[in-house]
């Protein structure tokens, strides 16, 4: 009989690409979301699946599964800054009352459990690249405090479980990571540029754009999570591609990529925005066996096409998202 994972965060943009791996792998896969942030439109193709079952839940509730479960992938929250400072007590939330829940009902199933972290761990660094021994340099209170605190406080929650029950834990600290199932509005580079070329508008970079980040394709990330979540490591480990790239230079392989004759539009660099974003991936080399493998040139072009298979509507909608039911509840 097969093995059955749990997917949180399963209708966005890496869970829903989890999910289909794992069903590959024929595991037994229970997705759920509550789609503050996902979209049913990313998991539409499961519901037939007769090994994929999905539960519409919040996980900052109490989570009732009775079946057995093997492994846990906590991928619940918002990763987008368009999100999280828009929702930023349901992302304080999410990182510390859902990971408890989850960690609870890991040490009740005594099921292993792998949760998402994030390169924003290490804030706005002052050492390049980024390794796992740094502690980083993290503003608690600033806008993006919301999300950088709560995956900190997630991660020292899952080390604590994992010290003092003896839990089965994995931490992927995950970096820029892009592909199919994005949202064109979700505020983060890739998407915001290819969604500016197929308007026909300007490409917006803030700064200078001599701000940089490395970026790594969806299928590269989701073999690095696979590997993690099977190898015998419970410490942080970097997952994401060291192709380093200055957001301006990006910004011109995104105008050849598309044929874009717009110009590239200048703003002011957000607060706390980081400068520097690198993953030193020496550990997931030697613990793993893995690192990237798709070219940027090659994840963009698929990246594009997915973007332009989109209906119209989807090309003009400003925000999507009504947070408002969500807002009331915090």
């Amino acid at each position: 009989m097969s093995k059955t994972v749990l997917i949180t965060g399963a209708a966005g943009f890496l869970g829903s690409h989890l999910c289909d791996r794992f069903l590959r792998e024929d595991y037994q896969v229970i997705g759920m979301d509550n789609f503050i942030t996902g979209a049913k439109d990313n998991i539409q193709h499961l519901f037939d699946h007769p090994n994929f079952k999905f539960i519409e839940h919040d996980i900052t509730n109490h989570i009732n599964i009775s079946q057995n479960i093997h492994y846990i992938l906590h991928f619940a929250s918002p990763a987008s800054p368009i999100d999280y400072l828009k929702i930023p007590i349901q992302t304080l939330k999410v990182g510390s009352l859902g990971t408890h829940n989850l960690l609870g009902l890991a040490k009740a199933k005594n099921a292993r459990i792998l949760i998402a972290s994030t390169s924003e761990v290490y804030g706005d660094p002052l050492v390049h690249p980024q390794s796992e021994d740094y502690l980083g340099n993290v503003n608690a209170i600033g806008p993006r405090g919301v999300y950088d605190e709560a995956k900190r406080f997630q991660e020292a929650l899952t080390m604590a479980y994992h010290r003092f029950h003896g839990l089965e834990t994995r931490i992927a600290r995950i970096f820029n990571t892009y592909g199919p199932r994005m949202r064109l509005n979700d505020g983060r580079v890739i998407p915001a540029f290819m969604g500016q070329a197929l308007r026909g508008e300007d490409l917006t970079v803030f700064g200078d754009g001599s701000q940089t980040r490395s970026f790594c394709f969806v299928e590269d990330l989701v073999q690095g999570i696979y590997k993690l979540l099977f190898s015998d490591y419970h410490l942080p480990i970097n997952l994401g591609n060291p192709d380093e790239v200055s957001i301006l230079d990006f910004a011109q392989e995104i105008r050849a990529l598309t044929n874009s004759p717009n110009k590239i539009q200048f703003k002011p660099l957000p607060k706390d925005d980081p400068l520097q974003r690198q993953p030193d991936i020496s550990l997931a080399k030697k613990i793993l066996n893995w690192e990237p493998k798709i070219q940027r040139q090659k994840g963009m072009q698929i990246t594009f096409e997915y973007f332009k298979s989109l209906p119209n509507t989807k090309l003009f909608e400003v925000d999507h998202k009504d947070f408002s039911k969500h807002n009331k509840r915090q």
